[in-house]
């Protein structure tokens, strides 16, 4: 009864959380318009079968190949007659995929990194944040292209480069937030009373830097989707699979943008910079309820 007594209590709290969190974030219009643009993404990219006009697979004849939009192909089509918009609903998918689990994976080594070296310190503490400054000073995107080109083209080696390349910003910001909260009283409290140092960072640290590591993410995800777009640009992705990057990389070498075909080349590109801009803006909006500073009064 008391355990379940307690479950109740602590729906509650998290229901009531949450319906303060989204008051606080509808009120930032950008920010709600960055999770809108970011769920039509999402819902191209969970139903691209039913929402494409044609198979991005199926090849046009003679005569529709390189064809400007029309009312028939709405985007054109590439130099073998594909459908255009049906390869950006489908390349959706794959961008999203790589940029979220990239995120995940840069997320997770920077928290597991941060909060190490902030609460432990010592040698172990510095021999992270060491390692750390290595990779903030060595430059990230030709990093990630070398990890990529040692790597066989795939989609998970291209979530590996940019996951393993880009954990340094979460890593420092984890660490000075631990820092600051393993000095807290209740820290204490709970180390005093005999708690150990696993119990303390699940139950006591790890809680309160969530948010601020969720917030983080949401840039995390942005840089890795502009990431795919560049390595599969240069030809290190994977080609065989369908994705924004890959369609900018046919659009190049098939000589789109020297020949003035734009509907090849301007529909990828403007759905990597509308995903990034809606990223940004809500990340933004992130900030803003997590820092009472930047709020609005």
């Amino acid at each position: 009864m008391a355990s379940s007594a307690q479950l109740k209590r602590r729906l509650r709290l998290y229901s009531k959380s949450l319906v303060e969190f989204w008051g606080l974030y509808k009120s930032n219009r950008l920010a709600l318009l960055g999770l809108g643009i970011l769920l039509f993404f999402v819902i191209l990219a969970l139903f691209p079968t039913y929402l494409s006009p044609y198979d991005p697979r199926k090849m046009g004849t003679v005569e529709e190949h390189m064809n400007p939009p029309s009312w028939q192909h709405l985007f054109g089509t590439d130099d073998v007659g594909k459908d255009i918009l049906s390869l950006v609903i489908h390349g959706s998918r794959t961008s999203l995929v790589i940029g979220f689990l990239a995120s995940f994976v840069a997320v997770g080594i920077g928290t597991v990194a941060g909060i190490t070296s902030g609460y432990y310190g010592g040698l172990k503490g510095e021999l992270l944040m060491r390692v750390t400054d290595v990779f903030l000073v060595l430059p990230l995107l030709p990093l990630m292209i070398l990890m990529a080109a040692l790597l066989t083209p795939s989609i998970w080696n291209i979530i590996m480069a940019i996951g393993l390349t880009a954990w340094t910003s979460t890593a420092r910001i984890t660490r000075s937030m631990t820092l600051s909260l393993k000095q807290r009283t209740y820290v204490e409290r709970a180390r005093s009373i005999g708690c150990s140092d696993p119990r303390i960072l699940r139950r006591h640290l790890l809680p309160t830097i969530l948010p601020l590591v969720f917030a983080n993410s949401v840039i995390v995800a942005a840089i890795a989707i502009a990431s795919e777009a560049i390595l599969s640009f240069l030809g290190l992705g994977d080609v065989n699979a369908i994705s924004w990057g890959t369609i900018l990389y046919f659009a190049f070498s098939r000589g789109s943008f020297t020949l003035g075909a734009y509907w090849y080349f301007l529909p990828p590109g403007i759905c990597i910079v509308l995903v990034i801009v809606a990223f940004t803006m809500m990340g933004n909006g992130l900030d803003e309820i997590l820092n009472p500073r930047l709020r609005r009064l």
